[in-house]
């Protein structure tokens, strides 16, 4: 397969659309101070703590961070399905391993960044999907790092 059959195969899980994070206002929600376990229920607790602003929470650095909505099944392994909100942040580095969202010859994908022997891949969390190797052929740009996932259980 050509560097051009890669890249189109990697659009699995492209970008529905992208928001920015700057300038949104606060909206507090109310938090509890209790930690819900996984495993077996305890008592209840009644005692909110503050508010939880989820900016706050989910937005580190603001002018670089921005939000986008994912089409595509290729990253369901790291917990990413089709209409999630990623929360990505410019401002972080990648590293390997990281899941980012790259331009890939000016279309925008999310994928797993992953470094062997020197070389540069980006992989699906999907086994249906090939990884796709970054060579000089590739017009490839790291748009940022995804830090959050958002998605609903409906």
């Amino acid at each position: 397969m050509g560097v051009a059959e890669k890249i189109r195969a990697a659009r699995d899980s492209s970008i529905a659309s992208i928001h920015h994070a700057g300038g949104c206002n606060p909206a507090r929600f109310p938090l509890f101070v209790a930690r819900i376990p996984a495993g077996f229920p305890s008592p209840a607790d009644d005692y909110v703590d503050r508010g939880l602003d989820l900016n706050e929470f989910l937005v580190r650095h603001p002018a670089a961070t921005f939000f986008v909505r994912v089409s595509g099944d290729s990253m369901t392994g790291a917990g990413i399905y089709s209409g999630d909100v990623l929360v990505v942040d410019r401002a972080e580095t990648a590293r390997d391993r990281s899941v980012i969202i790259a331009a890939l010859n000016g279309e925008l994908t999310v994928k797993r960044f992953v470094r062997e022997g020197g070389r540069v891949y980006l992989a699906s969390e999907n086994p249906a999907y090939e990884p796709l190797e970054v060579t000089g052929e590739t017009g490839f740009e790291i748009w940022g790092v995804v830090v959050h996932v958002i998605h609903s259980f409906r």
